[in-house]
């Protein structure tokens, strides 16, 4: 009888805290808009285009660390990774001027770029079994979700007895204590004979030919624009925009008693829904087709976008929409992850699903600018929501095309 291969192992485990600890950081930037803004009298686009900047950087800098991790190995990327994201928040606790946050958000991007996704969903991935390898990426998926639901409380209460200076330090801190669970990031390179044969570069050329390749990467540009989007102002939107929380009110009565409070618990409610999401995701990715699922997620999302602003926002709609956003926000991770994995290989997983990320970012980028350019020059939010909406349906549609067999599998299947 062949042994069972254990589904958590050291690796997933030492995977799931390195992604929890770095998106806990990364999705509290939101809590600091107002804040920063209001010390310094800045705009609101201002601060907005530096977490816009990280963005932009995390996209650009994850096919790089991809290939670094690829090349000398998944534990130095990593540490490599942790320096700069750390020093990139030090940097960024003594700027005063919009300038100075904007230029180091390249290193905070770059940072969350070497202990993100692309390069730890690749080690997972390759020390996983094939019937563990979609769960386990849905595992680590998952755990960035736990990052978000303690990330944005977390910088709320800080803030309450620290400057936003000093939770900036504690951040950094904590991003270097990553470095303790690199003994445990030890995989191997699973590939089969051909992929092991091919070069890097023969394999990207491939992936580039392939119009699969292309839709994917452009039907990841709208996950990242509306979770960047909702990541970054969402707290400051429900702070002006959501009616009063009633006194004597079920969310007055557990201490959360102004929209300010609100929009910080609304990104852990959605971080807590899309650890239900992005379970399930991974579960109905191995068993289901996941362009097909990709498609309904992306459907789910902008209709559920569009119902949100089109009904008056009260405390009451921002908790559904956070619950329902919630339960599809990353679950396309798993699922376009996986979907490159099994197309195009393990071998160079990391570097392949970097680049597809890059159109992620490049998403991110533009809905937290846009966020921020937009409400400066109209007071809302409404003209990037509904853009956010458009995007969304672009994604589902895009994904129906994709051919869902390994790349040799059809190449030998032209052949015959």
């Amino acid at each position: 009888m062949e042994k069972q291969t254990p589904l958590f192992t050291p690796v997933l485990i030492a995977g799931c805290v390195i992604i929890m600890v770095s998106f806990a950081v990364r999705a509290s930037f939101g809590v600091f808009q107002i804040p920063i803004a209001d010390e310094f009298g800045w705009q609101r686009s201002e601060f907005s285009l530096a977490i816009a900047i990280q963005n932009l950087a995390w996209g650009i800098g994850q096919p790089i660390f991809g290939a670094i991790a690829e090349k000398i190995g998944d534990r130095k990327a990593i540490i490599l990774g942790a320096l700069t994201y750390a020093a990139g928040m030090v940097l960024s606790a003594w700027s005063t001027t919009p300038l100075e946050h904007q230029s180091y958000a390249w290193l905070v991007g770059f940072g969350v770029a070497g202990t993100g996704f692309g390069v730890v969903l690749a080690v997972v991935g390759r020390a996983s079994s094939d019937e563990n390898r979609s769960m386990s990426l849905a595992i680590v998926t998952a755990a960035g979700s736990v990052g978000q639901i303690i990330g944005a409380p977390s910088a709320e209460w800080m803030l309450t007895f620290l400057s936003w200076q000093q939770v900036f330090l504690v951040f950094a801190a904590t991003i270097l204590a990553l470095i303790l669970t690199l003994p445990f990031m030890r995989s191997p390179t699973v590939a089969n004979r051909q992929e092991l044969e091919e070069s890097m570069g023969e394999i990207l050329i491939k992936a580039f030919k392939d119009p699969s390749y292309t839709l994917i990467f452009l039907g990841f540009f709208s996950c990242g624009y509306q979770l960047a989007f909702v990541t970054a102002h969402f707290p400051a939107f429900v702070t002006e925009m959501c009616g009063p929380i009633l006194p004597g009110s079920a969310l007055d009565t557990i201490g959360i008693s102004t929209t300010s409070a609100l929009g910080a618990v609304a990104i852990s409610l959605i971080g807590a829904a899309n650890v239900l999401g992005t379970l399930a995701a991974g579960w109905a990715g191995k068993r289901y087709s996941k362009k097909y699922l990709l498609a309904g997620i992306y459907t789910g999302r902008t209709i559920a976008a569009a119902l949100f602003i089109m009904f008056p926002i009260t405390p009451m709609t921002v908790i559904i929409f956070s619950v329902v956003m919630g339960s599809m926000w990353l679950a396309t991770v798993p699922l376009t992850s996986g979907l490159v994995a099994h197309i195009y290989g393990l071998r160079y997983m990391g570097t392949l699903y970097g680049i597809v990320f890059l159109s992620h970012q490049l998403g991110s980028f533009l809905g937290v600018w846009l966020g921020g350019r937009m409400y400066d020059a109209y007071g809302d939010y409404t003209f990037v929501w509904w853009i956010g909406v458009g995007v969304g349906a672009f994604s589902a549609i895009v994904h129906l095309p994709v051919k869902e067999r390994p790349l040799p599998s059809r190449a030998n299947l032209a052949s015959a």
